[in-house]
């Protein structure tokens, strides 16, 4: 049976053309879908008895089930998803007490070839790609369960979104089309696959991009993430010149700080150089434990002090308001597995 969730006008127009249906019909489904959330075919109230009658025969809204929901003592929540083929993934719904946004951090992949020693979600290794209508069944399903509409989109949950670049692109296109979310509010991680890198600069689009740095040099970051002994620093600082140069638009630069190890006053000034050419934004990340290695959270002293070497050299800086840790919510913490 066909699943109306991640199909396009035209797809539900097809549809509705074999029941003998007009367009109109179909643009009423499509709004039901992405403008409101249902969960069934039976709240599709302006539709008549008989059309919805006719419309469950051959489809139904959705076929990913929830698989476990946990709610964070700071509202934050956590969807453990299942697809039909049994795989799961993660999706978080991250809410802030005195913003209006409402921000999905979406998965892109079943496990991780990446394999950062930090993150929970590379242990599993990668498994599979999502398509574009699994990734966005995840904010489908999130507004469907809370009925609330997300605002932001961020690609920062399990795998990495430039390895499944075609999917994500999809995804965004219909983010942007179909949830009316614009452009500047999606949001797209990557470790740095340079290539990638180099092919969204030239599509030269309006979200963001942010990099999972991480190291001030290479090895740091060699001993954080097996990435840099294919993509090092040296060519992955070339690859962000040339897309801040062909896009214009800021990047935001994702770095972990972990106690004795990164967050030094050393690594601070070498972090400074690397990026003092590079038009940016940087998002510091107070380290999330997770069960598989010995690192640490560093003090609040030692993260206000990095923070603040880093904005004498000139770049906006802010400390990630940390969401959802006590569910595991938090970043680096994401597997997807049922315990």
């Amino acid at each position: 049976m066909k699943s109306l969730s991640g199909l396009s006008l035209a797809e539900i127009e097809e549809i509705t053309d074999a029941l003998g249906a007009t367009k109109f019909r179909a643009r009423q489904v499509h709004n039901w879908i992405y403008l409101k959330s249902v969960k069934d075919i039976d709240e599709m109230t302006d539709l008549s008895l008989k059309f919805r009658e006719e419309l469950k025969k051959i489809a139904k809204v959705t076929n990913t089930k929830i698989k476990v929901k946990q709610v964070s003592s700071d509202g934050t929540i956590k969807y453990l998803l299942e697809f039909p083929d049994g795989e799961c993934v993660e999706t978080v719904l991250m809410r802030f007490d005195n913003r209006a946004n409402l921000t999905a951090c979406v998965s892109s992949q079943v496990g991780c070839a990446v394999n950062c020693s930090f993150c929970a979600t590379g242990k599993r290794g990668f498994i599979r790609n999502l398509s574009y209508k699994e990734i966005i069944e995840q904010v489908l399903t999130i507004q469907r369960d809370t009925g609330l509409k997300v605002t932001n989109v961020v690609f920062m949950g399990q795998g990495e979104p430039l390895l499944n670049l075609d999917n994500v692109l999809k995804a965004m296109e219909i983010f942007n089309d179909n949830f009316q979310i614009g452009a500047r509010r999606l949001t797209v991680s990557t470790s740095g696959i340079i290539p990638k890198i180099r092919e969204l600069a030239e599509l030269d689009m309006q979200s963001t991009l942010a990099l999972s740095l991480h190291a001030p040099n290479h090895e740091i970051r060699r001993q954080l993430m097996q990435i840099e002994n294919k993509y090092n620093m040296d060519e992955l600082h070339k690859a962000l010149k040339y897309y801040v140069e062909k896009t214009g638009r800021r990047i935001t630069i994702e770095y972990l700080l972990i106690k004795d190890l990164n967050d030094t006053v050393e690594c601070a000034k070498q972090l400074a150089a690397y990026l003092k050419d590079i038009k940016c934004n940087i998002n510091l990340i107070p380290y999330n434990p997770t069960e598989k290695n010995d690192y640490k959270r560093p003090s609040n002293n030692s993260i206000m002090r990095f923070k603040s070497l880093m904005e004498h050299s000139g770049k906006k800086v802010t400390v990630r308001l940390e969401r959802g840790a006590d569910i595991d919510a938090a970043c680096g913490q994401l597997r997807g597995k049922v315990n």
